[in-house]
């Protein structure tokens, strides 16, 4: 068994299809520190957002598994929050009433109802939300229902913040803002993160390690690009920064080229 905080080990995943089994996955293997950032990048079909689902327990691998804290997952469960591109708010209840939710199902036996609102606050807070506490849904932008959907998933106090493109419906200066906010809250909390994107820069702004998946099927690992610059990191003066442009270029490579499955030695 690993010494990781988190291992992927030698996942591998098949579909029943009507013309035989579709396997997606092929010995997916990947070890992730306590606290570290993790970008899952490739093109669409991939497989990320199956390793993402497996990691959160949604699906189950044909072989292989997944260790966190040196406990196998096998099932959904609150220390791995997911935080999807559709923010997943239930639109009759108000914002606190979306976290407090999340609240109420983890830690009803363990805070009483003053520690629970005080915890809710202090996510809405983290997320900078406090102000459309009350608020519905409906009645906020697109933004504005993310961060809370992020302040439901850091409430339950996950080891593993499981994001699948957060960010991706969001238009440029929103997306901006918000990756300024999980770079905040990560400096905060320390939150071990596994995020899926598309969007290169974003990648690397915000990863300790990028990884970079092959073509689907029978996706596997490709690459892995560690992200030496120094945090806190701030957009405008990385844009000049020949080691993030270089970080860039050797992600844009590897999507251009579109990696298939290394051939077997």
């Amino acid at each position: 068994m690993s010494s990781s905080y988190l291992s992927i080990e030698q996942v591998s995943i098949e579909f029943p299809t009507p013309s035989g089994p579709f396997k997606a996955l092929d010995s997916v293997d990947l070890r992730i520190d306590k606290g570290e950032f993790i970008s899952l990048i490739g093109h669409s079909g991939c497989g990320k957002s199956t390793v993402l689902n497996i990691v959160a327990g949604l699906y189950q691998a044909t072989s292989g598994g997944v260790i966190l804290d040196g406990k196998e997952v096998s099932e959904p469960g609150p220390e791995r929050s997911v935080v999807f591109q559709n923010h997943s708010l239930l639109p009759w209840l108000s914002c606190y009433e979306n976290v407090k939710l999340a609240v109420d199902t983890v830690f009803t036996k363990t805070m009483n109802r003053k520690e629970r609102h005080d915890w809710i606050m202090h996510n809405l807070e983290l997320v900078h939300m406090t102000h459309a506490a009350r608020k519905r849904p409906g009645e906020i932008s697109g933004g504005m229902k993310q961060r809370i959907g992020i302040a439901r998933a850091l409430a339950m106090k996950p080891k593993v913040l499981l994001m699948d493109e957060p960010f991706g419906a969001l238009d440029a200066l929103t997306r901006s803002h918000l990756q300024d906010s999980l770079m905040e809250i990560q400096a905060d909390l320390n939150n071990t993160v596994i995020m899926i994107t598309h969007d290169v820069d974003e990648a690397v702004l915000l990863s300790d390690r990028i990884v970079m998946m092959t073509n689907g099927p029978e996706a596997t690992v490709g690459e892995i690009l560690d992200i030496d610059l120094p945090r806190p990191r701030h957009r405008l003066a990385l844009a000049d920064n020949p080691t993030y442009n270089h970080y860039r270029a050797q992600v844009l490579s590897f999507l251009h080229e579109r990696h298939s499955k290394p051939e077997a030695a």
